[in-house]
């Protein structure tokens, strides 16, 4: 018997990268939320920033949607979920509308999920209506909602935007450009929301602005189908997994700690800044994060170094992430030209680049099984260590990220998602 749930939802994207779609998600989430609705929020691609952000938008958890790296069931199996605890559902896209394969319109479409566009209206006016009808007609069967301006001016700027739009489109308001309104950013995306000591305030001041703007009308319901649930063992069954989390080390996919504990695994969370000696546990996990913003302070912490040397000494399990790989290596040196020492458990140094180094999807067949993730930096790294594999982006981007084994020592740029493979991911942690 079919266990289909219906709920509000709708995709927010744009014409491109940096139109502000996490600023106007936030708004939205904020603004339902503080009207005393359930919100849930989704982010499409693989992110670890914009969730942050979005979390504390809605009060409540988000996850990745991808058609490729989470897949079509797992995606289903989380909207279908969501839907039988929201009010509304609202998912974040990805770069444009229509870029990267898959995109946020091939999942919007998979999904019925219609689309509201956020453009920029910045030094635009009749413009804006163009670019409009273009997002909404561009895909025939696209679902679409309608549009939304961002960074209006004023209310002559709004009104003048509203009436280029054409053929039924929708106006879903503008938010304005005022300051304490934008999120701030750094090299690897938004500043992170811990950092932020005036984000409620900011989110507050969003969801305001855009209610001014619009009837906060919930979107037309869309019916999601009943899952395949997702086959997880106890594989993990009484492990205790450190997991590093703190300022350095944040990058962490929520799926990827249900998974763990749906596989038995205690998980136990110590700081490498902070924490003077790891707690008693069998595995390690370390992921990515900023330590080029806080390796003076991780060399620093002798004391943590020598414990992880010893983890790794033992025989014990260890994958590390991106950030996590950085922190194994003997040096890191930041865009000014400061280096630090640090673990020295894989040979080799890192750079950190004013530009982006690498960003793909990655599948990776390792010993254990084929995980798939994500890559996305702005460092270098030179070793003379050779990889076990290298990972295969579907889009045939720069990628091919190396992942390096020492013992039980796992580590790679490379950001795994864990229920592409449960088993795989349980196995590179299990004693």
């Amino acid at each position: 018997m079919s266990d289909s749930r219906a709920c509000p939802a709708v995709l927010i994207a744009a014409p491109a990268s940096g139109q502000g779609k996490t600023t106007v998600t936030a708004a939205l989430a904020r603004l339902h939320r503080n009207l005393g609705r359930r919100v849930r929020v989704f982010k499409c691609g693989p992110d670890f920033l914009d969730p942050m952000i979005l979390e504390r938008a809605s009060g409540a958890p988000v996850y990745q949607l991808d058609m490729w790296m989470i897949g079509e069931a797992e995606s289903r199996r989380l909207l279908w979920q969501a839907a039988g605890e929201a009010d509304l559902i609202l998912i974040e896209g990805v770069m444009g509308l229509f870029d990267g394969t898959p995109s946020s319109a091939d999942l919007a479409r998979h999904f019925g999920v219609p689309v509201l566009a956020v453009i920029d209206g910045t030094a635009m006016a009749q413009t804006f209506g163009a670019l409009a009808l273009g997002l909404a007609r561009y895909q025939p069967d696209l679902p679409f909602a309608g549009v939304l301006a961002n960074r209006v001016g004023s209310l002559r700027h709004a009104q003048l935007l509203e009436g280029s739009l054409s053929e039924g489109l929708r106006w879903y308001g503008g938010l304005s450009r005022e300051r304490g309104i934008e999120l701030p950013s750094r090299h690897l995306g938004l500043v992170q929301a811990s950092e932020l000591n005036d984000l409620d305030a900011r989110l507050d001041a969003a969801a305001q602005a855009l209610g001014d703007s619009c009837d906060a009308a919930l979107p037309p319901a869309v019916t999601f189908s009943s899952p395949q649930p997702l086959a997880v063992t106890q594989s993990l069954a009484g492990v205790r997994i450190g997991v590093a989390r703190d300022e350095a080390f944040a990058f962490l996919y929520g799926a990827n700690l249900d998974l763990l504990r749906a596989q038995g695994a205690e998980l136990v969370f110590f700081s490498p800044l902070h924490d003077a000696e790891l707690p008693a546990v069998d595995s390690l996990y370390l992921p990515g994060g900023y330590p080029e913003l806080h390796h003076q302070a991780l060399a620093a912490n002798a004391s943590m170094l020598a414990a992880i040397r010893q983890h790794h000494a033992q025989g014990k399990p260890l994958l590390a992430e991106c950030g996590g790989m950085l922190y194994l290596l003997d040096g890191l040196t930041d865009v000014d030209g400061q280096r630090a020492e640090l673990l020295g458990l894989l040979p080799g140094e890192a750079s950190m680049q004013k530009r982006l180094a690498a960003l793909a999807l990655q599948a990776v067949e390792l010993p254990e099984g084929t995980l798939r993730g994500h890559t996305y930096h702005h460092s270098l790294t030179t070793t003379e260590h050779a990889p076990i594999a290298r990972g295969l982006s579907p889009n045939g981007g720069r990628g091919n990220e190396a992942v390096y084994r020492l013992g039980r020592l796992t580590a790679s740029y490379v950001h795994f998602y864990f229920p592409s493979s449960p088993e795989a991911a349980a196995a590179l942690l299990r004693p």
